[in-house]
Protein backbone atom coordinates (compact mmCIF):
# COMPACT_ATOMS: atom_id res chain seq x y z
CA UNK A 1 0.00 0.00 0.00
CA UNK A 2 2.83 2.38 0.90
CA UNK A 3 4.53 1.57 -2.37
CA UNK A 4 1.34 2.40 -4.26
CA UNK A 5 0.97 5.70 -2.42
CA UNK A 6 4.59 6.57 -3.15
CA UNK A 7 4.07 5.82 -6.84
CA UNK A 8 0.97 7.98 -6.95
CA UNK A 9 2.88 10.81 -5.27
CA UNK A 10 5.65 10.58 -7.84
CA UNK A 11 3.14 10.62 -10.68
CA UNK A 12 1.44 13.68 -9.18
CA UNK A 13 4.76 15.52 -8.87
CA UNK A 14 5.62 14.64 -12.46
CA UNK A 15 2.24 15.86 -13.69
CA UNK A 16 2.64 19.16 -11.85
CA UNK A 17 6.15 19.78 -13.12
CA UNK A 18 5.69 19.57 -16.85
CA UNK A 19 8.49 21.37 -18.70
CA UNK A 20 7.79 24.75 -20.20
CA UNK A 21 7.50 25.24 -23.94
CA UNK A 22 10.71 25.76 -25.86
CA UNK A 23 11.66 29.45 -26.11
CA UNK A 24 11.32 30.98 -29.57
CA UNK A 25 14.55 32.60 -30.79
CA UNK A 26 15.04 36.10 -32.15
CA UNK A 27 13.84 36.37 -35.72
CA UNK A 28 10.82 34.13 -35.13
CA UNK A 29 7.76 35.26 -37.08
CA UNK A 30 4.80 35.96 -34.83
CA UNK A 31 1.33 36.96 -36.02
CA UNK A 32 -0.73 39.22 -33.74
CA UNK A 33 -4.30 38.57 -34.90
CA UNK A 34 -6.83 40.94 -33.39
CA UNK A 35 -9.10 43.95 -33.61
CA UNK A 36 -8.63 47.59 -32.53
CA UNK A 37 -7.01 46.45 -29.26
CA UNK A 38 -4.16 45.10 -31.39
CA UNK A 39 -4.22 47.53 -34.29
CA UNK A 40 -2.56 50.92 -33.75
CA UNK A 41 -5.87 52.58 -32.86
CA UNK A 42 -5.07 56.08 -31.59
CA UNK A 43 -1.33 55.37 -31.44
CA UNK A 44 1.38 55.04 -34.05
CA UNK A 45 2.30 51.54 -35.33
CA UNK A 46 5.56 51.78 -33.38
CA UNK A 47 3.66 52.48 -30.14
CA UNK A 48 1.24 49.54 -30.45
CA UNK A 49 1.91 46.49 -28.28
CA UNK A 50 2.91 44.13 -31.15
CA UNK A 51 5.79 46.45 -32.14
CA UNK A 52 6.83 46.81 -28.50
CA UNK A 53 6.68 43.04 -28.06
CA UNK A 54 8.99 42.71 -31.06
CA UNK A 55 11.47 45.05 -29.36
CA UNK A 56 11.38 42.99 -26.16
CA UNK A 57 11.84 39.62 -27.85
CA UNK A 58 13.68 40.21 -31.10
CA UNK A 59 10.82 38.45 -32.89
CA UNK A 60 9.31 39.68 -36.14
CA UNK A 61 5.78 40.52 -34.96
CA UNK A 62 3.27 41.16 -37.74
CA UNK A 63 0.40 43.38 -36.56
CA UNK A 64 -2.71 41.82 -38.10
CA UNK A 65 -5.14 43.84 -36.02
CA UNK A 66 -8.13 45.34 -37.84
CA UNK A 67 -10.35 47.83 -36.05
CA UNK A 68 -13.92 46.64 -35.75
CA UNK A 69 -13.05 43.05 -36.61
CA UNK A 70 -15.28 40.28 -35.31
CA UNK A 71 -14.14 36.71 -34.75
CA UNK A 72 -15.92 35.72 -37.97
CA UNK A 73 -14.14 38.37 -40.03
CA UNK A 74 -10.76 37.44 -38.55
CA UNK A 75 -11.40 33.77 -39.27
CA UNK A 76 -12.02 34.63 -42.92
CA UNK A 77 -8.73 36.47 -43.34
CA UNK A 78 -6.59 34.10 -41.27
CA UNK A 79 -5.77 31.55 -44.02
CA UNK A 80 -4.32 34.24 -46.30
CA UNK A 81 -2.28 35.65 -43.41
CA UNK A 82 -0.86 32.21 -42.62
CA UNK A 83 0.00 31.70 -46.29
CA UNK A 84 1.68 35.08 -46.57
CA UNK A 85 3.68 35.15 -43.33
CA UNK A 86 4.08 31.49 -42.30
CA UNK A 87 4.32 32.41 -38.60
CA UNK A 88 5.60 30.08 -35.92
CA UNK A 89 3.35 31.62 -33.27
CA UNK A 90 -0.08 33.27 -33.54
CA UNK A 91 -1.48 35.46 -30.75
CA UNK A 92 -5.29 35.51 -31.02
CA UNK A 93 -6.93 38.54 -29.40
CA UNK A 94 -10.53 38.57 -30.57
CA UNK A 95 -14.09 38.43 -29.32
CA UNK A 96 -14.48 41.95 -27.95
CA UNK A 97 -16.51 43.24 -30.89
CA UNK A 98 -18.63 40.08 -30.84
CA UNK A 99 -19.59 40.87 -27.26
CA UNK A 100 -20.19 44.56 -27.96
CA UNK A 101 -22.49 43.64 -30.85
CA UNK A 102 -24.16 40.96 -28.76
CA UNK A 103 -23.43 38.24 -31.28
CA UNK A 104 -24.25 34.70 -30.12
CA UNK A 105 -21.58 33.50 -27.73
CA UNK A 106 -21.65 30.03 -29.26
CA UNK A 107 -20.70 31.56 -32.59
CA UNK A 108 -17.74 33.39 -31.04
CA UNK A 109 -16.56 30.22 -29.30
CA UNK A 110 -16.81 28.26 -32.55
CA UNK A 111 -14.92 30.92 -34.52
CA UNK A 112 -12.12 31.13 -31.98
CA UNK A 113 -11.88 27.36 -31.95
CA UNK A 114 -11.64 27.21 -35.73
CA UNK A 115 -8.87 29.82 -35.70
CA UNK A 116 -6.85 27.90 -33.12
CA UNK A 117 -7.37 24.62 -34.97
CA UNK A 118 -6.31 26.21 -38.26
CA UNK A 119 -3.15 27.66 -36.70
CA UNK A 120 -2.20 24.29 -35.21
CA UNK A 121 -2.98 22.49 -38.48
CA UNK A 122 -0.44 24.75 -40.20
CA UNK A 123 2.21 23.64 -37.72
CA UNK A 124 2.26 26.91 -35.76
CA UNK A 125 1.75 27.48 -32.05
CA UNK A 126 -1.21 29.47 -30.76
CA UNK A 127 -1.83 31.56 -27.67
CA UNK A 128 -5.25 32.97 -26.79
CA UNK A 129 -5.57 36.38 -25.13
CA UNK A 130 -8.77 37.10 -23.24
CA UNK A 131 -10.77 40.27 -23.81
CA UNK A 132 -12.81 41.86 -21.00
CA UNK A 133 -16.52 41.24 -20.98
CA UNK A 134 -18.58 44.43 -21.36
CA UNK A 135 -19.75 45.50 -17.92
CA UNK A 136 -21.30 48.76 -16.77
CA UNK A 137 -20.20 48.08 -13.20
CA UNK A 138 -16.72 47.12 -14.39
CA UNK A 139 -16.44 50.32 -16.39
CA UNK A 140 -17.72 52.50 -13.55
CA UNK A 141 -15.51 50.93 -10.87
CA UNK A 142 -12.57 50.21 -13.20
CA UNK A 143 -12.64 46.51 -12.43
CA UNK A 144 -13.00 44.64 -15.70
CA UNK A 145 -12.58 40.88 -15.96
CA UNK A 146 -12.09 38.43 -18.80
CA UNK A 147 -15.12 36.82 -20.38
CA UNK A 148 -15.58 33.30 -19.01
CA UNK A 149 -15.64 31.52 -22.37
CA UNK A 150 -11.94 32.09 -23.05
CA UNK A 151 -11.01 29.46 -20.45
CA UNK A 152 -13.40 27.04 -22.12
CA UNK A 153 -11.91 27.61 -25.57
CA UNK A 154 -8.31 27.38 -24.34
CA UNK A 155 -9.00 24.16 -22.46
CA UNK A 156 -10.90 22.55 -25.32
CA UNK A 157 -8.17 23.30 -27.85
CA UNK A 158 -5.27 22.83 -25.44
CA UNK A 159 -3.65 26.21 -26.03
CA UNK A 160 -2.19 28.59 -23.44
CA UNK A 161 -4.36 31.48 -22.27
CA UNK A 162 -3.14 34.92 -21.20
CA UNK A 163 -6.21 35.91 -19.23
CA UNK A 164 -5.56 39.10 -17.30
CA UNK A 165 -3.33 41.32 -19.47
CA UNK A 166 -6.07 43.20 -21.33
CA UNK A 167 -8.61 43.34 -18.47
CA UNK A 168 -6.00 44.78 -16.08
CA UNK A 169 -4.80 47.44 -18.51
CA UNK A 170 -8.32 48.44 -19.54
CA UNK A 171 -9.39 48.71 -15.91
CA UNK A 172 -7.08 51.70 -15.46
CA UNK A 173 -8.43 54.99 -16.85
CA UNK A 174 -4.90 56.43 -16.92
CA UNK A 175 -3.98 53.77 -19.49
CA UNK A 176 -6.91 54.36 -21.85
CA UNK A 177 -7.43 56.81 -24.69
CA UNK A 178 -11.21 56.30 -24.44
CA UNK A 179 -13.62 53.80 -22.88
CA UNK A 180 -12.37 50.91 -25.02
CA UNK A 181 -8.79 51.42 -26.18
CA UNK A 182 -5.37 51.64 -24.52
CA UNK A 183 -3.31 54.80 -24.93
CA UNK A 184 0.47 54.91 -25.44
CA UNK A 185 1.13 54.02 -21.80
CA UNK A 186 -1.51 51.31 -21.98
CA UNK A 187 0.11 49.67 -25.00
CA UNK A 188 3.49 49.84 -23.24
CA UNK A 189 2.17 48.05 -20.15
CA UNK A 190 0.19 45.64 -22.29
CA UNK A 191 3.32 44.61 -24.17
CA UNK A 192 5.04 43.91 -20.84
CA UNK A 193 2.14 41.89 -19.49
CA UNK A 194 1.89 39.86 -22.69
CA UNK A 195 5.66 39.33 -22.63
CA UNK A 196 5.44 38.16 -19.01
CA UNK A 197 2.62 35.78 -19.97
CA UNK A 198 4.62 34.37 -22.86
CA UNK A 199 7.65 34.03 -20.59
CA UNK A 200 5.58 32.06 -18.07
CA UNK A 201 4.44 29.78 -20.90
CA UNK A 202 8.04 29.39 -22.04
CA UNK A 203 7.89 30.99 -25.47
CA UNK A 204 9.76 34.15 -24.41
CA UNK A 205 12.89 34.51 -22.34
Amino acid sequence: MRGLLALLALLLVAACSQPKQVALPAGTKVLALGDSLTAPHGVTPEQAWPALLAQRTGWIVINAGVSGDTSAAALQRLPALLDEHNPQLVLVTLGGNDMLRRLPQGQTIANLGQMLALVKARGAKAVLLATPKPSIAGAVFNNLSAADFYKQVAKEHQVPLIEDALPEVLSNTDLKADQLHPNVAGHALLSKKIFDGLKAIGYAR
